[in-house]
This record gives C-alpha cells, sequence and structure tokens, in this order.
C-alpha cells in the first residue's frame, strides 16, 4: 500500500509538472503590425489628447510564465515606464504605452535569467527595449463591465507585430487599473530556442500585465 501510495503522489506531481501554465489562457491574436495606423483613433481621426497618467515599476507589474515539457518558470521585468492618454474618463477613447528594459528581465533562476539575456531569447545587446503601442480599444459586451479588447503593436526582440488580448479596465478618481492575462507564441517574435530533447521550450508564453496609473489630485 506504501509503494501504491507513493507512486501516486509521483505520477500526481510530474502531471503537475509537465502542466502547460497556457492551456486556460486566453491566447491573443497576432497579425502584422498596424504601425501606419498608430496615429489614428478607433474612427480614424487624430488622437485626441486627454489626462496623461504615468506607468511604472513602482506601481504596475509586467510578468510572465514560461514553460517546458518539464516545469514552468515565473519571470517579469524590473524596469519600464509608460503612460495613459486617458480621453473623457473612456478606455474607448483613450490608449496606452509600455517601454520595457529588456535586459531588466528577471526569473525564478539566476541561470535562466542570464540565458534570456542572450541571443537564444531577448538578445538584450542588440535589442535593449521591448514596446507596446495600443491603436484600439474596444469595450468587450459580451465579457461584462469593464472587459474590453485591447488591439496594438508589440515590438520584441526587432519583430513588430498587432496583438489583440482581453483585458479588464477600470477608471476612478484615483487611478486607472489595466489587468490582463493572455499568451502569446514567442517564435512569432523570432524567439526559437528549443532547449535541450527531453526538456524542450513550449511555444506559448503567458504574459501578465498589472497596470495601475494614479491620476492626480
Amino acid at each position: 500500500m506504501h509503494k501504491l501510495l507513493i507512486g501516486i503522489l509521483s505520477t500526481t506531481l510530474f502531471i503537475a509538472a509537465c502542466e502547460d501554465p497556457a492551456a486556460n489562457k486566453p491566447r491573443a491574436t497576432t497579425a502584422e503590425s498596424t504601425a501606419a495606423n498608430t496615429a489614428a483613433t478607433n474612427t480614424g481621426t487624430a488622437l485626441k489628447q486627454g489626462e496623461i497618467l504615468a506607468i511604472n515599476n513602482e506601481n504596475s507589474k509586467v510578468s510572465f510564465v514560461g514553460s517546458k515539457v518539464t516545469g514552468k518558470h515565473d519571470g517579469g521585468f524590473n524596469k519600464f515606464t509608460g503612460s495613459i492618454n486617458l480621453v473623457n474618463g473612456k478606455p474607448e477613447e483613450s490608449s496606452v504605452t509600455v517601454d520595457i528594459d529588456a535586459a531588466s528581465v528577471y526569473t525564478d533562476a539566476d541561470g535562466l535569467t542570464k540565458h534570456l539575456q542572450t541571443g537564444d531569447f531577448f538578445d538584450v545587446t542588440k535589442y535593449p527595449k521591448a514596446t507596446f503601442t495600443s491603436t484600439k480599444i474596444v469595450a468587450d459586451a459580451a465579457g461584462g463591465e469593464g472587459k474590453y479588447a485591447v488591439t496594438g503593436d508589440l515590438e520584441l526582440r526587432g519583430v513588430k507585430k498587432s496583438i489583440t488580448f482581453p483585458a479588464t479596465i477600470t477608471v476612478n478618481d484615483s487611478e486607472v487599473s489595466v489587468n490582463s492575462e493572455f499568451s502569446i507564441n514567442r517564435k512569432d517574435f523570432n524567439i526559437l530556442y528549443a532547449g535541450k530533447a527531453d526538456d524542450l521550450i513550449r511555444d506559448d508564453v503567458v504574459l501578465k500585465l498589472d497596470l495601475k496609473a494614479p491620476r492626480k489630485k
């Protein structure tokens, strides 16, 4: 009986270690960059100047979860800046930009952190910055109050793609918050390192955004 329990426990732990953290997260829709349209709003007119709210690593978090067949790793970025251009207090009329210092990447393993900085992954010497600039924010009526579909240009490792992902956006008197968890395919951004044959890295990476931009009083 003791051996049976140990066997069941070992099997359970192995299955848990192999679970894909991206499997139950919405996958961002990826398309060619809409860079030519970044100066336009949803209606095609020039962006309005609204209330500019600062985003930085003191009030927000940009993190990720990557995985391989034998487990997963949590990570993120220690340095980033950005802003929300809040127009008329409405997310649909507003926009967001974020600039990330790629070399500030961190993970739960020092060796992995250093590896992510190399040419196998982010190649931070050649591509020191990752950026996101929204091009469209649309209310998701089916998702409920505060739910939106955010579209924008993500530039990572020198590759720029348009992505669309779900987000919860809240506007109140003290701050604007943006929260989202979704996955992207790293190969869309030329991050092609496969890993060892018995420790293959999965293509999908979960991105987590927890942005809080204080409003001036």
